[in-house]
């Protein structure tokens, strides 16, 4: 059976769930720990998740990708059908993967439920607003902002320069006219007019703590940490000296409890938090990951965009945070993303192009060389489409086996675990075979620009990186303030090894220009911002909001 004719939704509805217990015996998850939110999806107790800490873990494979195109490489539908595929060989595995942000689902993205026969269902539910956890990041996140500007408001005890106040508020939700705003206007009564903005709900620091945290005290400790400003002689003030860690901790309480939901064929999976990779770190929760390695044998999980963006802050910042070591990656491509990076136009995909292939191949063996600098066995997935033939398939087989990496069709789109079958088996026997030494890329103890002149070097492939004087200056402060020994999470756009969208394939001969740097010290890392990328995305001339509504039959149209 294939889904050529019909769309995701059109599958997922379609498809009749489990009740979610069921799905929860299989991971031997009891029923007094779970928290339902209906019959197809629960949350999973902190009381029982701490219960596990003294399970051996199973294995953990990561799900990256090459460089983006608009052709789609599939990278969470990737991860659902290994997931499945494992369980169809035999292997007790589950996923964890992100949760949908609104503001994609709106813009020009769409949903992140994967696709065709590898899906997580409810997929709607999942899409729009699912258990609340992006609405309670984002209310958080609001609470320290009203907090802050009452604590001036109401005398200032702190010292907070109201010229040095950096923290900003956010809504999941893409809207450019709020990235620059002046707040407080309209006189005494309203307090100090400033400068502020809107950053998106995925951008949040909130929720970079929310998916790096590791239970409920050290989600306070973390937000207790934000810097908010610093006072007048440059000193840093911290979210607990407005008193917020606590209300905020109390806001996120029952969201930092992972969400558990299923797959289209029945198997476990777990959908929480949402950072994108290019303007945050981009992975799930370790909350949910770690639970997962107790829960199952196996456990698949992705980070976003390419491997350049999630792979590298998903091992130096959240496996170096979480303590976690990855057995195996799993590098996603597809012939029509390839012949894209081989300079073929969008129109022309469906030609064979056996040269473009060749070509655009430089962009997936750029990103296999980088994985090998983790002490990780990479395996390429590649994600099938129709229109691909045997001799462009056979081109990447054939250039994967040059360099050492096995290459295997994956039809799980259109096939479900039958299709992925092969691919989870190769992935199983990679980490039988037990080469996997994972490291990170740098050290802790570099400063913090030479850890940025690493990931544009070693990376990206940059030959500098440009900074300012004044970008230097906060560098220098930031170590000053005792956070030299932190990782830095960089954000640039995700179509390119370079900051450039346009340049695609494997470009060098470039500079990395450093545009901002912030502090993000409750989430444990520094956010390095290059080029034109925004952490408040705009919608497009033609949001996908517009075509989305309900039918005469009360069913939503037009989100997928």
């Amino acid at each position: 059976m294939t889904n050529e004719y019909k769309s995701d939704i059109e599958i997922a509805r379609e498809a009749t769930a489990k009740p979610i217990q069921e799905i929860a015996d299989k991971i031997d998850i009891p029923e007094d720990a779970l928290i339902r939110y209906g019959d197809d999806k629960a949350k999973v107790s902190l009381d029982y998740i701490e219960s596990l800490k003294d399970k051996p873990d199973g294995k953990l494979i990561l799900v990256t990708a090459i460089t983006p195109t608009p052709a789609g490489e599939g990278k969470t539908t990737t991860t659902v059908g290994l997931g499945d595929g494992l369980n169809k060989i035999g292997k007790k595995a589950m996923i964890c993967i992100r949760e949908p942000s609104l503001g994609p689902c709106f813009g020009m993205k769409g949903g992140a439920a994967g696709g065709g026969y590898a899906q997580v269902i409810p997929m709607e539910d999942i899409n729009l607003h699912f258990t609340g956890d992006f609405h309670a990041i984002t209310s958080a996140n609001n609470l320290l902002a009203a907090m802050i500007d009452n604590h001036n408001y109401w005398g200032n005890a702190s010292q907070l320069d109201n010229r040095r106040i950096v923290w900003r508020r956010v809504m999941d939700m893409n809207d450019r006219s709020l990235r620059n705003i002046a707040t407080s206007l309209g006189g005494v009564a309203n307090g100090f007019p400033r400068e502020g903005g809107f950053d998106i709900t995925p951008a949040s620091e909130v929720m970079a703590i929310f998916c790096l945290a590791s239970g409920i005290d050290d989600l306070r400790r973390r937000l207790g940490g934000i810097t908010i400003g610093q006072t007048r002689d440059r000193k840093p003030v911290y979210a607990r000296e407005v008193k917020a860690d606590g209300p905020m901790t109390v806001l996120l309480k029952d969201a930092l409890q992972p969400n558990l939901v299923q797959t289209l064929e029945h198997n476990p999976a777990f959908i929480h938090g949402g950072p994108f990779a290019n303007i945050a770190h981009g992975c799930n929760t370790v909350m949910a990951t770690k639970a997962a390695l107790k829960m199952a044998d196996y456990v698949v999980t992705e980070a976003g965009f390419g491997a350049d963006l999630g792979a590298e802050k998903f091992f130096d910042i959240k496996c170096r945070k979480a303590g976690l070591s990855p057995d195996c990656v799993v590098l996603v491509a597809t012939v029509r993303a390839l012949k894209m990076h081989g300079g073929v136009a969008k129109d022309d995909l469906g030609k064979e192009d056996v040269d473009a292939v060749n070509k655009g191949l430089e962009n997936l063996e750029r990103h296999a060389e980088n994985i090998k600098k983790f002490g990780v066995d990479a395996v390429v997935g590649i994600n099938r489409f129709p229109t691909d033939t045997d001799a462009e398939i056979q081109a990447v087989v054939d250039a994967c086996a040059k360099v050492g990496i096995k290459a295997v069709e994956s039809y799980h789109w259109a096939h479900g675990s039958d299709g992925s079958a092969e691919l989870a088996q190769v992935v199983a026997d990679t980490i039988d075979e037990g080469n996997a030494d994972f490291n990170v890329l740098y050290p802790d103890h570099l400063n913090l620009m030479t850890k940025i002149e690493v990931i544009a070097k070693e990376i990206y492939r940059a030959d500098e990186v440009f900074a300012d004087q004044k970008i230097r200056n906060q560098l220098k402060d930031f170590e000053k303030d005792g956070f030299g020994h932190l990782p830095v999470c960089m954000a640039k756009t995700q179509y390119s090894f370079s900051t450039d969208p346009a340049l695609k394939g494997a470009p060098s001969g470039y500079g990395v220009p450093i545009r901002e740097v912030r502090i993000s010290s409750g989430a444990e890392f520094i956010l390095v911002v290059c080029g034109a990328i925004m952490t408040m995305p705009g919608l497009p001339r033609v949001p996908a909001a517009e075509a989305i509504e309900i039918d005469e039959d009360g069913l939503v149209q037009g989100l997928f």
